[in-house]
């Protein structure tokens, strides 16, 4: 065991069998029962698949990985050997299966806990590639895989760098033929199947559309990049999108694209991975401008179209200038009612269901609070925000919120905002998609602040009431250099360390925490706190400065004589349009 861990961190080599063998055992096996001694692996690359069929995402990677590896295993020295993280030996048996490579023994657990230890598996799927002595040469299989394919054989660091070289190479050259033409296919296609050549695009500003059918932002962006792609064909701009669709489904990629007026890549294109790679793809929908000279314009300006429409075009440096200094006039000139008056719609809800306008609300400090009630940190955050609301209503009347509802139905947002004591937008109003795209909320909850001229004070309302409370009010940048100078003067005489037993390991430094628990009392605490980095260990000050503390050799500081300063995918502090 020893001696492997050599291996694995880079030492000596060693024969592959003391890798995967055990003292009762001197071969794998395979789905048919065959069994295939160590040795004959002796010359080949080995790749040790960390896999489980309870495991939704390795049920989606398997079937790639079949499919290179058919590809290589016939050509060059390559085997792979699942090691399954599968917790009976049915559903072991159901999924080797559908695996043409070798495996470890389901009932040689000890060696499948060994393997994941020796290489320190902490998810699935995992997929390590090692030389036939055993030696480690890429610890990121399923990256690799998911972005080469078989492309990246032999999977060693200088292949690796090799490929990382040619694209630094084909960014550098890259034309339009160069992205969209390959050795097997020199056309797009369009709605009804026919064939483009990508010859006939070339001069033309193209679009290459990242997107997924099924994803809720796709769905979302796509009739605003229809009415904008109309726009510029009826203005007879030399303009295309070419959809480089990341589904993996073809009848969802059929039944998509044949409503839209654009062109595509064939659903399952290989280069479609090779392409959101080539462009560094970060989220979809993703739209890619490309240059007449078929350089890469901008890498995307889907937020550039949902905000702007046609004004964007031709998506040049020049043109965002420009709309830099549009948003500039357009921040400059906001006001209450131009945020929230559209039409006939001048009012918000009041309790109980009467209108407030919107001119009565004129002159306030307003709060925007974006929420709903299926996301949890939005239901953990909504009644610290109630207490605060109703501490500054006490104190100043010319203060207001309005709640917009993210919520599926009318019945959640009721029983809901029936837990808030102020105002709101009605349920499905127009205006929410208004106020989302001012705001640019990514996130929920967010809280935005305004000022009585109507004017954004903050976006970020909400980590000033966790960590402030009604402390915070009015949220300008004034009240927060206030609270700064507070919170700096209150511990100016306390110790920058101390040590104390409840945690001797090390000493606690005075440090700025915006919300933490105390390790000692378990009640929150927030801006200072004595805390151990390494430990994540936090405690507040009057529970740090007792008799029991020893303050770097000062007296300690008795209780009482220092102040306390007590689409969506949700992580526990925000929920996220997934």
């Amino acid at each position: 065991m020893a001696e492997t861990s050599k291996v694995v961190n880079g030492g000596d080599s060693q024969d592959l069998h003391s890798l995967l063998s055990s003292p009762a055992r001197d071969f794998l096996v395979r789905n048919d029962g065959e069994q295939v001694k160590i040795d004959s692996l002796i010359g080949k690359k080995i790749g040790l698949y960390f896999s489980a069929a309870w495991c939704g995402p390795c049920q989606r990677f398997t079937p790639q990985l079949v499919e290179v590896y058919n590809e290589l295993s016939s050509k060059v020295g390559f085997e792979i050997v699942f090691v399954s993280g599968d917790e009976d030996e049915e559903s072991f048996g159901d999924y080797f299966s559908k695996m043409p490579w070798l495996a470890v023994p389901f009932t040689d657990s000890e060696s499948r806990d060994r393997l994941d230890e020796l290489f320190k598996v902490r998810g699935i799927p995992n997929l390590v590639m090692v030389d036939d002595h055993g030696k480690l040469v890429n610890e990121n299989g399923v990256g690799v895989i998911r972005s080469y394919g078989a492309d990246a054989y032999p999977f060693t660091p200088e292949k690796m760098k090799e490929i990382k070289e040619d694209e630094d190479r084909a960014r550098r050259e890259q034309t339009l033929r160069s992205v969209l033409v390959t050795p097997s296919r020199d056309f797009v296609i369009s709605p009804d199947g026919n064939k483009v050549p990508v010859s006939e695009l070339e001069g033309k500003t193209i679009g290459l559309l990242f997107s997924v059918a099924s994803y809720r932002k796709c769905t979302e962006f796509t009739p605003k990049l229809v009415e904008f792609y109309t726009k510029l064909k009826e203005n007879k701009e030399d303009f295309e999108i070419v959809l480089i669709s990341l589904d993996d489904d073809e009848e969802s990629f059929n039944q998509e694209f044949k409503t839209k007026p654009w062109l595509s890549l064939l659903f399952n294109d290989k280069s479609a991975s090779k392409l959101a790679r080539h462009f560094m793809l970060a989220t979809v929908p993703t739209l890619v401008i490309l240059g007449p000279d078929g350089k890469t314009r901008h890498s995307n300006v889907a937020e550039a179209i949902d905000d702007y429409g046609v004004l964007a075009y031709p998506f040049t440096p020049e043109k965002f200038e420009e709309l830099k200094e549009i948003e500039k006039a357009k921040v400059e000139a906001q006001t209450l009612e131009s945020l929230l008056v559209s039409g006939d719609l001048n009012y918000v809800l009041g309790k109980d269901g009467a209108k407030v306008l919107i001119s009565d609300l004129v002159g306030k400090n307003i709060l925007i609070y974006f929420s709903a009630h299926w996301c949890p940190p939005c239901r953990t955050f909504t009644p610290k925000l109630v207490e605060v609301y109703k501490q500054i209503k006490e104190r100043d009347e010319a203060f207001e919120l309005i709640f917009i509802s993210n919520d599926r139905d009318q019945e959640s947002f009721d029983e809901y905002y029936s837990q808030m004591p102020w105002l709101a937008l009605p349920f499905g109003d127009s205006r929410k998609t208004s106020l989302a795209r001012t705001f640019k909320v990514g996130g929920i909850p967010m809280l935005a602040a305004l000022g009585p001229t109507g004017k954004t004070v903050t976006k970020e309302a909400r980590d000033l009431v966790v960590a402030h409370g009604a402390e915070a009010y009015p949220f300008t940048e004034e009240r927060l250099k206030e609270i700064e100078a507070k919170y700096d003067d209150m511990a100016k005489e306390w110790p920058k360390k101390v040590k104390h037993v409840l945690h001797e390991e090390h000493e606690l430094q005075l440090t700025r925490v915006q919300v933490y628990t105390c390790d000692k009392c378990e009640e929150e605490g927030t801006i200072w706190s004595y805390h151990c980095d390494e430990c994540d260990f936090d405690l507040h000050a009057k529970c740090a400065l007792k008799e029991d503390t020893k303050a770097n050799g000062d007296e300690a500081v008795k209780e009482g004589d220092s102040e306390s300063t007590d689409g969506w995918v949700c992580d526990g502090n925000v929920c996220t349009k997934a």
